[in-house]
């Protein structure tokens, strides 16, 4: 066995679908850098059905590669009506806030 291969007996991550609970805030820890722009872009769209006019996605504050492929996604995104980063006591550059439009 090589170094870098996962032991025979090691379970294979799935790629199955994972459904949450859509709520005014995500941690985006848990997620794949590579899952990112599909979860924030799904999270979105389900956040606004839900009728949430603010959410915030907590994405760290590390070098800011996360921070940049969520904004990236938030102004892209049709819901979206504007962003910015959180205040210092609801995470500061490590989460974004964003404003969603107001479903009829």
């Amino acid at each position: 066995m090589c170094e870098n291969e996962p032991p025979e007996d090691e379970e294979e991550s799935s790629s199955e679908p994972v459904e949450l609970p859509i709520e005014d805030e995500i941690d985006l820890h848990a997620f794949s850098p590579r899952d990112v722009r599909f979860v924030v872009r799904e999270y979105l769209t389900e956040a606004a059905k839900k009728g949430f006019v603010e959410v915030r996605l907590v994405h760290g504050k590390g070098v800011g590669v996360q921070r940049r492929i969520v904004q990236a996604e938030l102004t892209k995104h049709p819901d979206v009506v504007e962003f910015w980063d959180a205040p210092p006591m609801r995470g500061h550059w490590g989460a974004t806030i964003a404003r969603l439009r107001a479903k009829d």
